[in-house]
């Protein structure tokens, strides 16, 4: 299950990519002589120092680090510049195709979802003072080491029948034993001299985890794991399926909370425990909704709307009187700042309770009176409603988290004999001799 099936009408992920996008202020244009300086060198491929402070700016907008001068954030950039190009070197060797049609479509599935116009995640990443390509060269990355895991998977790719039915066989024979829905980032370390620094690193990152910094959106950007294009989503799992040191911490967590620096084989993870249940034994009630938002140009004065508020809410008034169904509702959504279908909702979860109660008695099909927000007027229809045992895992669940392992394990397994064949010079911030890179150790 998704973290949004436990999240009720939350904004979707990349949302809050967008609306930190709106907030930001441009930075200071970097000096030319500093842009231009040499960061890093990876196989004769240069990383300049601009590419660092835009992808810094980037980390500063969809993760809430800090985004101004050099600082511990810098080396640990680098090293994800470093082997991001050591990714994009052996897609290109290896003639994986990804096109400029591939970038767009990505971009376009993240201006949908936010319900920006063609074009309007550029100029957003331009009013913040970033270049396009920082993000549109990290997505072709993640496009392209992914088709290049599954063409290195072959036949393993396929997950047999005999496979998922062992998997799902020996989940049932857990029941009744704890487990946890945990999303994790893991920084590695790249030799034993740097720990130290690495560990700053962590704490900074926590640091900022804990002061509201979504985690999705930094394991997005920090993540080493392959769980880093899911948020650092890892799913519900049990014990047995972590790394003893984190399955060690994360029994003791509360749900809600940020780990501490965990050091594994290979460097550190940062878990986050989101809930906790019995294995087995989740039964709920889950809705699936189509909702209409009519904006207000401002906030909201009760006391002394404004005319185009007035009008929202004589628009969002006649919608719930003349609706026949989810259509209907669907049809007003259009073009709206919000998705019509925000995904399947757990009916416990919704909060405010005055909400929950609304929906949960709410006839399928016949939609809410206008619930009037500071920034906007909401209509709400209940399309259906499955109660159902959430914690019985699925074949299909079963073969996506083995299709998941053994793509992180070959992940894991190509990128350092990479980087133990690659030349890799890092710069230091006085541009002084090259360091050679390490590769990371195993992990696990």
């Amino acid at each position: 299950m998704t973290a949004a099936t436990h999240t009720p009408l939350r904004t979707p992920l990349l949302a809050l990519l967008a609306a930190m996008l709106l907030s930001l202020s441009a930075p200071a244009a970097p000096a030319r002589a500093q842009a231009n300086r040499v960061a890093a060198v990876v196989n004769g491929d240069v990383i300049t120092a601009n590419e660092v402070a835009s992808r810094r700016r980037l980390l500063a907008l969809t993760a809430g680090m800090t985004g101004d001068g050099p600082g511990r954030a810098n080396d640990q950039i680098v090293r994800l510049l470093v082997d991001e190009r050591l990714r994009t070197q052996e897609v290109a060797r290896r003639r994986i195709p990804v096109t400029d049609a591939d970038i767009a479509g990505a971009v376009g599935e993240i201006e949908s979802r936010n319900n920006l116009p063609p074009g309007g995640l550029r100029d957003n990443l331009r009013r913040a003072g970033i270049d396009a390509r920082v993000l549109y060269d990290q997505i072709r990355a993640q496009i392209g080491w992914n088709r290049l895991l599954r063409s290195q998977l072959g036949g393993q790719a396929t997950i047999s029948q005999a496979e998922i039915d062992e998997y799902v066989n020996a989940a049932r024979a857990r029941t009744g034993q704890p487990e946890f829905l945990v999303s994790e980032i893991y920084i590695p370390v790249s030799n034993p001299g740097q720990d130290a620094e690495v560990r700053r690193f962590v704490d900074d990152v926590i640091a900022r985890l804990r002061q509201g910094a979504p985690f999705p959106m930094v394991a997005t950007q920090f993540s080493q794991s392959q769980t880093a294009l899911l948020g650092g989503d890892l799913g519900w799992v049990q014990p047995d399926r972590l790394d003893p040191e984190v399955a060690a911490v994360v029994r003791q967590m509360p749900e809600g909370a940020v780990s501490n620096p965990i050091r594994v084989p290979g460097g550190f993870v940062i878990a986050q425990l989101r809930q906790k249940r019995i294995a087995g034994r989740d039964i709920a009630t889950m809705i699936s909704v189509r909702q209409a938002f009519f904006p207000f140009e401002g906030q909201v004065n009760p006391a002394a709307p404004t005319a185009q508020q007035l009008r929202q809410v004589e628009a969002a008034q006649r919608l719930s009187e003349t609706a026949r169904g989810c259509e209907a509702v669907e049809a007003a959504a259009r073009g709206g700042p919000r998705a019509a279908d925000p995904g399947q909702i757990r009916q416990d979860a919704v909060n405010p309770p005055e909400l929950r109660e609304l929906l949960t008695n709410l006839p399928i099909g016949r939609p809410t009176q206008p619930i009037v927000s500071p920034d906007g007027v909401l209509v709400i229809a209940v399309c259906a409603r499955e109660t159902r045992n959430l914690a019985e895992l699925t074949p299909e669940q079963a073969r996506d988290r083995l299709l998941r392992e053994r793509v992180e394990l070959i992940s894991r397994q190509v990128l350092r004999d990479l980087q133990r064949r690659a030349q890799i010079d890092i710069r230091n911030q006085a541009n002084e001799a090259p360091a050679a890179a390490q590769p990371p150790q195993r992990r696990g």
